[in-house]
């Protein structure tokens, strides 16, 4: 059995996954590459490297250095992702590999210390850096496809200015 804080941890990435799926979803394929400017990271770039921070940080991560030597971290900022295809893809292998890493775990591997860049983190403080650090790219991916769908965006959550409505129609489902 998971304890809570492992099951509270999966839940909410598979919340932000879902959230950022949802986003995938609305955007157009020829946008995939799109970028505000050229110091700006387009959708695709994000997801490559969100993808390529999860194999490298929870493959073998009980007992190898989080960066792996593998990893060439820069090439995740060329802005190469051509289609949709392609850029789920390399989203699912990156979740793929953090989840299967995750379910691994058992409650007493939170206390281990393992590596990442040579720092020694526990598995639990490296657990809350990642989600994090997913969490964070996962807010830009949403906030980039708002300013590509502008007025044809639809909330993800709750729509600006109908607070009383969803919590009203919320509220009425769990009465039933």
């Amino acid at each position: 059995m998971k304890s809570e804080y492992l099951s509270s941890i999966i839940k909410h990435s598979e919340t932000y996954k879902t959230l950022a799926e949802k986003t995938l979803e609305r955007i157009p394929e020829d946008k995939i590459k799109w970028n505000y400017n050229e110091v700006s990271n387009s959708i695709g770039v994000i997801v490559k490297h969100i993808s390529g921070n999860m194999l490298s940080r929870w493959t073998d991560f009980l007992t190898t250095d989080g960066e792996k030597e593998w990893r060439h971290r820069d090439s995740e900022f060329e802005n190469d992702i051509d289609s949709r295809k392609e850029l789920m893809k390399k989203w699912n292998e990156g979740w793929k590999c953090y989840f299967k890493a995750l379910n691994s775990l058992k409650d007493e591997d939170l206390t281990k210390k393992i590596l990442i860049r040579n720092e020694k983190h526990t598995v639990e403080d490296a657990i809350n850096r990642q989600l994090a650090h997913y969490s964070y790219h996962i807010g830009q991916i949403v906030y980039l496809a708002k300013m590509i769908c502008g007025e044809d965006w639809i909330s993800l959550s709750v729509p600006k200015n109908k607070s009383k409505e969803y919590n009203l129609e919320k509220f009425a489902k769990q009465r039933v």
